[in-house]
């Protein structure tokens, strides 16, 4: 956020241009906070020469619900799909990946562990809404 401390909210009418009252400061306020959804993960999984098939794999995974009557995992939706230095994910390649999901529910990373290929795959950050 901008630092405004040293911005005048609002003047008195006196005429004199002397502020009446400043902005509070606002910077450098840090708060656990998410805009967009309900949840967001940064999931990471790490594969020695994962393949497109196998990715899609995991990616399946995450975005299907598993469990009856609200138990087991809720389907989550990948929003961005990345690699830790930006370069292009590339088939049998590409060892880390990083997926950014967004959902409301819960995400057991260790499910997909036991996926095809035996990816290891973790929760690297949450970001909620702020209470």
């Amino acid at each position: 956020m901008a630092d405004l401390t040293a911005v005048y909210q609002t003047y008195n009418n006196a005429g004199s241009g002397i502020a009446a009252s400043y902005l509070s400061a606002n910077n450098y306020k840090n708060a656990i906070n998410q805009a967009d959804v309900g949840r967001e993960l940064i999931v990471k999984i790490a594969k020695t020469n994962m393949t497109d098939t196998q990715l899609n794999a995991y990616i399946a995974y995450i975005t299907t619900s598993h469990g009856t009557s609200g138990s087991g995992d809720s389907a989550f939706v990948v929003a961005a799909v990345g690699t830790a230095d930006g370069t292009a994910f590339e088939s049998g390649v590409t060892d880390v990946v990083y997926l950014r999901v967004q959902g409301t529910g819960d995400l057991t990373v260790g499910t997909i562990n036991a996926l095809t290929g035996t990816p290891t795959a973790t929760i690297e950050a949450i970001f909620t809404p702020a209470k």
